[in-house]
């Protein structure tokens, strides 16, 4: 219980931007939390890509397509379809695969743009309750009546505002990294599975390929 009350105390002495830095880092929170459940519906995995391009560098095309149709996720999804649409009209594969993973990475983005204004809003936030609480003990300074310590005391508890403000950003920051490198991964395993594809466009069309 001490160590909440003086939690509260700290935070109370950073001045009322410290609620808008605990706002900020709900936000931080509620985001993470979305898109980390959201990527795991979405991402196929690392080792799927993987298998797929095992399986199609040694022209095993159906079992490239058993392992699309097992797995679930976006990508696993679109090379589905993409092989089975190569059946019917192989011209048409390299635009419904362009598509469809524009839609996935655009709502794989999506929120992570409000996490990059957090980072750079946070620390503006902190300097703006520092400088607030600056000006606030200048104001009460008064050599003649030896409150000269008031100024240093005021400027400490001004500071708390910047280090909120700091802590805030770096998380928002290293969050916004992680999802920003999954996303990076994601593209890197559509481009080598979408090459596969193409590359099989005229596997896929044959009879060979339609019968399996």
């Amino acid at each position: 219980m001490e160590a909440i009350s003086t939690g509260i105390a700290f935070f109370h002495k950073g001045g009322f931007i410290m609620y808008v830095l605990l706002i900020c880092s709900v936000f931080v929170m509620t985001i993470g939390i979305e898109r980390a459940m959201y990527f795991s519906r979405t991402d196929t995995g690392r080792a799927f890509a993987r298998a797929f391009y095992k399986c199609m560098a040694n022209h095993d095309i159906a079992g490239a397509q058993k392992l699309a149709e097992d797995h679930r996720g976006a990508l696993a999804n679109i090379l589905f379809t993409a092989m089975k649409l190569a059946r019917k009209d192989a011209d048409q594969v390299s635009s419904y695969m362009e598509i469809q993973s524009g839609i996935v990475l655009s709502k794989l983005r999506k929120r992570l743009y409000y996490l990059s204004v957090i980072v750079t809003m946070a620390p503006l936030l902190g300097l703006l309750g520092t400088i607030s609480g600056m000006i606030s003990a200048f104001s009460i300074f008064n050599l003649d009546s030896g409150q000269a310590s008031a100024i240093t005391g005021g400027v400490g508890e001004a500071l708390i505002a910047t280090a909120m403000g700091l802590c805030v950003a770096i998380i928002a920051l290293a969050v916004h990294a992680y999802f920003v490198q999954r996303i990076e991964n994601i593209v890197t395993d559509m481009e080598q599975c979408f090459s596969l594809v193409e590359s099989a466009k005229g596997e896929l069309a044959s009879p060979e390929g339609a019968a399996r």
